[in-house]
């Protein structure tokens, strides 16, 4: 028998999705984050789950985990105290960084700029230089390599980032660096920017790499602290780590090159909701992940979802791939206020977490919260996780009163401008990856997941004209199911920077196919035969004279057929569709990438049982509601008895052990044969 475990760690809830291979059965759980060591809640869940299952833990073959372990030690300012070793005459790298301040117009008169995460005093300059075509102008002055590094070790740095200029086009000087650092120092992790990023532009790599070191002593407890702790139990499972372009890692390449995972969280899932979406039929998807504490939208044209190059954590922009998630502090946990000065309602970006969570949870929050306002609504069960928690209801209308009163209008108002509120938030996001993107968000399903996604998708279905709006079967734990059928995935790139007249496809095709034995070299040393994998290849291209660069996809058989044409044409709509112009200038390449992935590990899904349009089987009765401005009944429904084709008539609310699903009054939702709820408007 094989066992593979799906993992996710969010800021409420910790779920876990097991898969039988051999039969397609899932099993589930989901406990309460342990935000001060996430570990004990992914070992609680391991239990539960396999107790549910009634394997023991041992019986595990692979275990993917997805975490934030990464993310909240830049969020937090938690990381290492990173010392940084430059080329002489660039030790002010990050200071300087770049002429960028974000905001309205007069931003730079209030934004204060943040803090570099490797400080002016932990930063050292050796003697050295190597040329932009990667010849040495300047050898390696060891001495003055061996002064820097002491200083450093006189600094109690924790963490070690060697980026000296140009080391993309010649790694030698830094290599050598890394030696010495080893000799003086083992005990000090570090990191080399020609291994995390091999390209051009110093800022930015230095500024991914530092990010690297700052992260890599947290996440290295953190991955031991979790492998022994499952070995104890005796389980011996494949450990994998999702990585932020969706992939998976192994816990070792994540302890090198942890920036990899800044976005580990809302990357399973992307993965889980473009599977059941392939299942309905449908793949140009706009994807809601609503959980405790924010909300994840992507955006998913032609069954692939967007990929950016540029990460944002924070006030940290790093450069590594990552799938182009937006997210907001709009959860079921974010804090309602109402602040003197503007006497407005504000929701988020503060959330009560797991501990203590909103009023409803009945463990010492008192704060108001989206949750208390849909339980207030009547669109929440009286109890969660299939009877594990009960809603104390009158906590939540006490803290809402809070809201109300502060306002001057009744409780119901006050709720539903809580959840209107909210919903604004989650529109604006998803607007940011479609209409600002150029895409029409009414061509795109939606599909809701999290513990709290189906509660608001029919809500925001109308807003943006998406429909369907999909409710996958056990949405609370998706991103976990995203987790346990991602593929291994690892990518080399290089700096390329060529006019399209003064080079050929033969070059490009050439370079292309060196990066991708690069980028295979990772899945040879997992077992994963060639046979089971793929390989994508993208370049980086501009117009000659841009500061910027657009990805675009490249067919190597197709340069050798048709030449580099293909990619101009390729590029130059994409320019169009983000900025709505081209421009007659030469075409020039600045990056070049090959992405080599396993071939795709979706399971057999399990199927409904035939029913017809009437779910009489699974209704529990009658629940008052408030919606549109009055209280209505709606029907109530128990999702584990529903059955294929049935047809849900609004108002409605499905409950199910890890989530809850409203659909409004004059829509309706369709059960198809994998359990999704498909609703619609009625015309």
């Amino acid at each position: 028998m094989a066992y593979r475990l799906g993992v996710d760690v969010g800021g409420t809830f910790t779920d876990l999705l097991l898969i039988d291979e051999d039969t397609g059965a899932t099993f589930r759980a989901k406990v309460p984050t342990t935000p001060a060591n996430q570990a004990a809640a992914v070992l609680d869940g391991i239990g539960r789950v396999c107790a549910i299952a009634g394997i023991e833990p041992s019986a595990l073959t692979e275990l993917m985990h997805g975490t934030t372990v990464a993310t909240n030690a830049v969020l937090e300012g938690k990381g290492a105290r990173v010392g940084l070793i430059t080329t002489e005459g660039y030790r002010q790298i990050l200071q300087v960084a770049r002429s960028y301040v974000p905001g309205g117009l007069a931003g730079w008169i209030i934004w204060p700029k943040p803090e570099p995460l490797a400080a002016l005093e932990d930063t050292a300059e050796v003697r050295e230089r190597i040329g932009a075509r990667g010849e040495v102008v300047r050898e390696l002055d060891e001495a003055s390599a061996r002064e820097a590094l002491h200083h450093l070790k006189r600094r109690a740095v924790e963490a070690i980032t060697v980026s000296l200029i140009n080391a993309y086009a010649n790694p030698a000087h830094e290599r050598r660096v890394r030696e010495i650092a080893i000799e003086q120092a083992a005990e000090v992790p570090v990191s080399i920017s020609s291994e995390i990023l091999p390209e051009m532009r110093e800022y930015e790599r230095t500024m991914t790499t530092v990010a690297n070191s700052y992260v890599r002593p947290t996440v290295a407890r953190y991955l031991s602290s979790l492998r022994s702790e499952l070995e104890a139990r005796g389980t011996g499972a494949l450990l994998k780590l999702l990585r932020s372009d969706g992939g998976l890692m192994s816990f070792e390449a994540a302890e090198e090159a942890p920036v990899n995972m800044l976005l580990s969280g809302p990357a399973g899932g992307v993965a889980g909701a473009l599977s059941v979406a392939r299942q309905a039929g449908f793949d140009n998807l706009l994807t809601l992940d609503m959980g405790g504490t924010s909300t994840d939208v992507c955006l998913i044209e032609r069954g692939e979802p967007r990929v950016r190059r540029d990460t944002m954590v924070g006030n940290v922009a790093v450069r590594v791939s990552s799938l182009d998630v937006r997210s907001v502090g709009a959860g079921g946990g974010s804090i309602v206020k109402v602040p003197t000065l503007t006497r407005a309602l504000r929701v988020g970006p503060e959330s009560a977490g797991a501990e203590p969570g909103p009023a409803a949870y009945g463990r010492g929050g008192t704060e108001p919260t989206v949750t208390d306002a849909n339980v207030v609504l009547g669109y929440l069960p009286a109890d969660l996780l299939g009877g594990e928690m009960k809603l104390d209801r009158q906590a939540a209308h006490d803290a809402v009163k809070k809201i109300a009163v502060a306002l001057g209008i009744g409780l119901m108002e006050a709720a539903a401008g809580i959840i209107g509120v909210v919903n604004e938030h989650m529109f604006g996001a998803l607007r940011l990856v479609s209409v600002e993107q150029g895409y029409d968000p009414r061509g795109f399903a939606l599909v809701a997941f999290g513990g709290a996604g189906p509660l608001h998708a029919n809500a925001l279905g109308a807003l943006l004209g998406c429909w369907p709006v999909i409710v996958p079967a056990s949405p609370g734990v998706l991103c976990a199911y995203g987790d346990a059928t991602t593929r291994l995935r690892n990518e080399a790139a290089c700096t390329f920077i060529r006019r399209f007249s003064a080079t050929s496809a033969g070059e490009i095709a050439e370079t292309l196919g060196t990066l991708g034995e690069t980028a295979a070299a990772a899945l040879d040393a997992e077992g994963v035969p060639p046979s089971a994998r793929s390989t994508v290849y993208q370049a980086d291209v501009r117009y000659h004279g841009q500061g910027f660069e657009v990805p675009v996809a490249v067919d190597v058989a197709g340069l050798r057929q048709s030449g580099i044409e293909p990619v101009s044409g390729a590029f130059d709509e994409i320019h169009r569709r983000l900025f709505a112009f081209n421009l007659d200038v030469e075409h020039e390449f600045v990056n070049l990438r090959a992405i080599v992935q396993e071939n795709s590990r979706e399971l057999r899904p399990a199927r409904l049982a035939e029913g017809g349009p009437g779910p009489g089987a699974a209704l529990k009765g009658d629940t008052p509601i408030w919606v549109q401005g009055r209280t209505l009944q709606a029907k109530l429904y128990d999702r584990a008895k529903l059955l294929a084709h049935n047809v849900l008539e609004g108002p409605a609310v499905v409950s199910e052990m890890d989530s809850t699903t409203l659909i409004a009054p004059g829509h309706f939702g369709e059960v198809d044969v994998f359990g999704n709820i498909l609703i619609r408007p009625r015309q």
